[in-house]
């Protein structure tokens, strides 16, 4: 495995669902007083011999549930030990798997991002709540504990999605970085065949990130810096235009979008929010729609030389959450309380 895995930056669950999760949740009353970030008295580091152990530590509370957390407070820890046949540990970026549809160790339905401990992961993304990570035995984890549990650190939720896993079922996924002041340099030196490779990798992202700023500046002139959905331009006090531009395929694993101007668009900040969080969504006659309500926002302005290849576009949408703004009511009532 990989001393760091290039994972995606895909589109997110909308921000509108996220507050409907909490809108439904705001009458319960979270009865555990949540701490985020590391527990007084306790390390990085910390080894523990049994999930009880590390819960009176108050490191992960919960005794059997991976997430600690609902959609009203944010998650204030996890257990990553292997629990789902799709988590990727590559020490100081995980790619987590949600809660729900398993019998015993068996995935046997779809995964929904209404479920408590999903919702409240996805609280602490929007949030920028940290989440304690909490480590136990697996043997396809270069960095997990051969026994007992590790708490190995804060780590902040960057990305959600929604993916097929190898079960053949719709799972929640997540993107979850350790933060820079645990030393991430630390966990990598553990195992010291891979700092090699992370030097190899940090070389990879700067060539990629000179990439990416010769195409969007390209895609920014071929729009004078229009926002390609509300034609906004953006002047700083420099005199200065400012427009972002947006992967319409993310890039990286598993998704493989290309570093090129016809899989980047220019957008405004506010546009290019909307579209990551997944509250719009580019229809195949690109167009820009409200997820939730189906609201026609018009027609992308199109260069002729741009060159938006469908497929990508198609891609994009299929990861957002947008089948379920065609459930009406789908979100009366659904979202669980978590732990």
């Amino acid at each position: 495995m990989a001393g760091r895995s290039d994972l995606p930056r895909p589109p997110l669950l909308s921000s509108t669902v996220t507050r409907r999760l909490i809108e439904n949740q705001s009458s319960v009353r979270d009865s555990v007083e949540r701490v985020f970030g590391k527990p007084e008295g306790i390390e990085w580091g910390a080894w523990f011999a049994s999930r009880m152990d590390a819960s009176r530590a108050g490191v992960h509370r919960p005794p059997m549930h991976g997430i600690s957390g609902t959609g009203a407070s944010g998650a204030d820890s996890i257990v990553v030990s292997g629990g789902y046949e799709d988590d990727e540990d590559h020490g100081d970026v995980i790619r987590y798997t949600g809660h729900g549809g398993q019998q015993g160790r068996k995935q046997v339905r779809d995964q929904s991002p209404l479920d408590g401990g999903n919702a409240a992961l996805r609280t602490s993304m929007l949030e920028e709540l940290p989440v304690r990570v909490l480590r136990g035995p697996d043997r396809r984890s270069d960095y997990a504990p051969a026994s007992g549990y590790t708490y190995s650190g804060d780590y902040r939720v960057t990305d959600s999605w929604m993916g097929v896993g190898r079960a053949g079922f719709k799972m929640v996924f997540f993107t979850l970085e350790l933060l820079p002041y645990q030393g991430a340099a630390n966990l990598i030196e553990e195992i010291g065949s891979r700092v090699a490779a992370e030097a190899r990798y940090a070389t990879v992202s700067a060539l990629r990130r000179v990439r990416e700023r010769q195409v969007r500046e390209q895609v920014m002139a071929m729009y004078a810096h229009r926002c390609q959905i509300c034609d906004f331009q953006i002047v700083t006090a420099t005199g200065k235009p400012y427009a972002e531009g947006a992967h319409i395929r993310p890039l990286g694993l598993p998704h493989q979008g290309d570093d090129h101007v016809r899989n980047m668009l220019c957008l405004c900040p506010n546009h290019h929010k909307q579209l990551d969080l997944g509250d719009l969504v580019i229809t195949a006659d690109l167009r820009a729609r409200r997820t939730l309500t189906g609201e026609d926002l018009g027609a992308l302005t199109i260069h002729p030389r741009h060159g938006i290849h469908a497929e990508d576009v198609d891609f994009r949408r299929s990861l957002t959450f947008a089948e379920l703004a065609t459930e009406p009511g789908w979100f009366s009532g659904r979202a669980g309380q978590g732990l």
